[in-house]
Parts: C-alpha cells; sequence; structure tokens
C-alpha cells in the first residue's frame, strides 16, 4: 500500500494539550497507523486486526 496520497485522520483529543502527541491512521486495504511525530515508521494492519483493536482498546 502506498501511503503518499493517504488521507490520514487524527483523534480530535490531539489538538489540546501538547498537541503533536498522536496516532493517525489511514483507512485502506490495508488500515496504516503512524506515530505523528515520526510519520516513515507505518504499521499496516488488516481491516480485522484493527477492527480488534479497537475492540480490545475500548475495554480498558
Amino acid at each position: 500500500m502506498s501511503t503518499v496520497d493517504a488521507r490520514w485522520f487524527k483523534s480530535s483529543y490531539s489538538t489540546s494539550g501538547q498537541g503533536s502527541d498522536c496516532v493517525e491512521v489511514a483507512f485502506g486495504a490495508p488500515v496504516a497507523v503512524r506515530d505523528s511525530k515520526a510519520p516513515a515508521g507505518e504499521l499496516h494492519l488488516s481491516a480485522a486486526a484493527w477492527s480488534a483493536f479497537l475492540t480490545r482498546s475500548g475495554d480498558r
């Protein structure tokens, strides 16, 4: 997956406080996740893995 032209999203919580400490997500196949401070280091996940991550992290 090329994320050069991807549309990246970040949480609205990222605009408060420090603002630079956030995770960005680009939806596609696969889902791409990156740290806004180190955008070259992307993690690519299947849609199923991303969904499982969101389900598990929502339980905390």
